[in-house]
């Protein structure tokens, strides 16, 4: 397993947190997401064979969400 830790803009709520974990956590290779809304970032855990920041980013956005860099 890896860890990826992404920039989130946009969430201001838990129900933010939540759409954005369940967002991330759908993307096929991901099997955790820890969101922390007061730093505005999701700690990613994803099997290592799977180059899956691009699918994040992706998933973050039609979630209504900002990945930043």
């Amino acid at each position: 397993m890896a860890k990826l830790v992404v920039a989130i803009e946009g969430m201001s709520c838990e129900h933010c947190e939540k759409r954005v974990r369940e967002a991330i956590e759908a993307v096929e290779g991901v099997e955790k997401a820890v969101i922390s809304l007061e730093a505005g970032t999701a700690e990613v855990t994803y099997d290592d064979g799977k180059n899956v920041q691009d699918m994040i980013e992706e998933a973050v956005d039609e979630a209504g969400y900002e990945v930043v860099a």
